[in-house]
């Protein structure tokens, strides 16, 4: 009996030898740690901006001009939509970026994951990621692609903004939805001409100067991350109208939204109010309700377009039913159904609307040509120096060319007929002043990750530009 036993313990100590010493010579491969994946960040230079634009435009006509019958004005709405549709995403989440943007851009998507934008440069996805296999936006009326934009809050007093982000980790929770935004996320978000706005900050939340100190450290964190990019916008957080009044006391905050009070409805084609810290209402439509806001749309819609008010949304996540209503407004009232539809910032319609109101517009003609002069006065934190401008008495068939200066760097223009049946010149003039850096920047990309939507980034990007010998080469590195 000892024998055997003595037999037994031999055995297994030779086999753990025998183990150990495969073990030695196997090779097993190894788990790779977490790394912080270095990428080449990138923000368009806000902090650059044009601060005023004075602009000339030289159109050169094919002659027999009445110039009593020659005009210049803003339309109610860019692109001479004729419906106003706003999107604020509250608390500052992750899914502004991994959904909203990517389902925007045409980027990935999950239906259980998030992912960073450090994720999406390594080509680090989730393993269930998909696309929608197109971008969703409107047109500019010539033809040129207009992707929907959004504002999204911010929590900038929140340390977890600036987590770093778990890049080819061997765990699958790198792809957890996480506490929030991170500032790498934002950077990319505004790079798309999206928004970004104030709303909760790190205080006594029934404290109106206390939410009032903390909102100037929350604009000066932002200055800082966003290498002087700031906002003007206060989404109200809550219903609580503390953050109204704290807000009157800060100078730098111009565009207030909340959903109840004595809010302010917007009706475009009726809006004459500069709309200067107003508190404009918006609706929410989350926790069951997603499905009404196309109801909404609708109804809204049978109405005259001087009755139709602006749909002023919010929404808190962003799911599978609010992808769904992307794709719908999209498909009906977008590029891919009647072209309608102007989706923006209330940051960019709150611009705009300041433009209409407050440019200074000089029109002369000589003899066959068109001279207008046209000044366009922006404020503190305005980044979108951006509006069209019809000309009536003229056609694109009485055009023999349209020029314009450096002030101008995107161009496009084309026929616009009203609905009195009234057929004009329409110009779209785009006066940002770092818009031909900003397409080299994504023409770059692309040549060093070869992805399609990178492609089609560089593309829409590009297309932007005025025609010039720049804009040619870019799009040839593109071919």
């Amino acid at each position: 009996m000892i024998d055997n036993l003595n037999n037994i313990r031999t055995l297994c100590i030779q086999l753990l030898i025998g183990l150990l010493l495969v073990a030695s010579c196997v090779k097993f491969p190894k788990i790779p740690d977490p790394v912080d994946y270095e990428f080449t960040e990138y923000l368009y230079p806000f902090n650059e901006e044009v601060t005023d634009v004075n602009t000339v435009i030289t159109i050169e006509t094919k002659g027999g001009l009445n110039p009593n019958y020659i005009s210049a004005e803003i339309p109610f709405l860019k692109y001479n939509k004729s419906w106003l549709f706003t999107l604020t995403q509250d608390d500052c989440k992750h899914s502004a970026y991994s959904w909203t943007w990517a389902a925007i851009n045409g980027y990935p998507l999950s239906n259980q994951y998030f992912y960073n934008f450090k994720n999406l440069w390594a080509g680090d996805l989730p393993p269930d990621h998909y696309y929608l296999g197109k971008t969703l936006g409107s047109t500019d009326g010539a033809g040129n692609e207009v992707r929907f934009t959004y504002t999204t809050t911010l929590s900038p007093q929140e340390k977890w903004m600036d987590d770093k982000t778990v890049v080819h980790g061997s765990n699958i929770h790198r792809f957890t939805m996480k506490s929030g935004l991170v500032w790498d996320n934002v950077r990319e978000i505004l790079n798309y001409g999206n928004s970004i706005a104030f709303h909760d900050v790190v205080t006594d939340a029934s404290n109106t100067d206390s939410i009032f100190v903390n909102l100037i450290k929350a604009q000066d964190i932002i200055l800082d991350k966003l290498k002087g990019r700031g906002t003007k916008v206060l989404a109200e957080p809550n219903g609580n109208k503390k953050y109204i009044d704290a807000a009157l006391m800060f100078p730098e905050i111009r565009v207030m939204t909340a959903q109840n009070g004595q809010v302010y409805e917007i009706f475009p084609y009726t809006q004459n109010d500069n709309l200067d810290r107003v508190l404009i209402k918006r609706v929410f439509y989350n926790n069951g309700y997603e499905y009404q806001m196309t109801n909404d749309v609708v109804d809204n819609l049978a109405k005259p377009v001087e009755n139709r008010k602006a749909m002023n949304i919010g929404v808190h996540g962003i799911d599978n039913t609010w992808l769904s209503n992307l794709v719908w407004l999209n498909d009906e009232y977008g590029k891919d159904g009647d072209d309608s539809m102007w989706f923006t910032s209330l940051e960019e319609y709150f611009e705009y609307n300041h433009y209409r109101q407050n440019s200074v517009i000089n029109l002369k003609v000589e003899a066959t040509r068109i001279i207008i002069s046209l000044n366009l006065p922006m404020g503190k934190f305005f980044y979108f120096p951006s509006i069209t401008l019809n000309i009536r008495g003229l056609t694109l068939n009485d055009v023999a060319s349209l020029n314009v200066d450096e002030q101008v760097q995107g161009l496009s223009y084309a026929n616009y007929r009203n609905n009195q049946g009234e057929t004009m010149l329409m110009i779209n003039l785009d006066c940002r002043k770092y818009l031909v850096q900003h397409a080299t920047h994504f023409v770059e990309r692309y040549e060093k990750h070869r992805s399609e939507p990178f492609k089609k980034d560089a593309l829409y990007f590009t297309g932007k530009l005025k025609d010039s010998q720049t804009k040619q080469a870019l799009m040839q590195r593109l071919n």
